[in-house]
């Protein structure tokens, strides 16, 4: 069985990530240790709250180069996604770079609260093997106030008062901006299929 490991952001959703994973077979650590990180097969970026407070922790793990430098399929989940481009707007901080773009505050209006909470359809584009059984239009859901600008590595586009970013993809890094683990039968043949591509 492949080794799985989740990184230790300090989100609060590794509960329920570690559920669904379990739901076919995948019983993944949650570490910040760096060897056991660079060992694992697949690596999983998860977080929830300030992209600010997330960085300092993978830096006082010496997390950072580690996270980088990964060959195996790495997963970002939601704060995972936007800790793996380049910036965050909030509190002004930089991040990893693995994706290009930087995290901005989405806009809003009476019609359309920040932050952006349920379900949203995703569109598709580039036929990346982690929407492979999904139809183009599935819902997923989203619990954000910041996103990621479409770009050249957006595989899949959401909106909420405008396009963003719902899955970057750049060599062996997939990311998400909505919870995989909270968003029914898609979801969890997203989380099937991380776990069976080969990039």
């Amino acid at each position: 069985m492949a080794k799985v490991v989740i990184i230790d952001s300090g989100g609060a959703n590794i509960a329920s990530l570690k559920f669904a994973l379990a739901r076919f077979g995948v019983d993944a650590d949650l570490t910040t240790d760096p060897a056991l990180i660079s060992e694992a097969d697949r690596v999983i970026l998860p977080g929830v709250g300030a992209a600010k407070d997330a960085m300092r922790r993978l830096c006082d793990a010496d997390l950072v180069d580690v996270i980088r430098q990964l060959r195996q399929p790495v997963l970002g989940i939601c704060l995972g996604l936007q800790l793996l481009s380049e910036a965050s707007d909030e509190e002004n901080v930089e991040c990893l770079g693995v994706f290009a773009g930087r995290a901005t505050k989405l806009p809003g209006s009476p019609q359309l609260p920040v932050p952006n909470m349920g379900w949203c359809p995703v569109q598709q584009s580039g036929n990346h093997p982690v929407f492979e059984g999904i139809s183009d239009g599935a819902h997923f859901y989203f619990v954000h106030s910041y996103a990621v600008p479409v770009s050249k590595q957006t595989v899949g586009a959401a909106e909420h008062a405008s396009s963003f970013s719902a899955v970057l993809a750049n060599d062996n890094f997939v990311a998400a901006q909505f919870h995989p683990e909270r968003s029914s039968l898609a979801g969890a043949r997203f989380l099937r299929n991380f776990m069976e591509w080969s990039p």
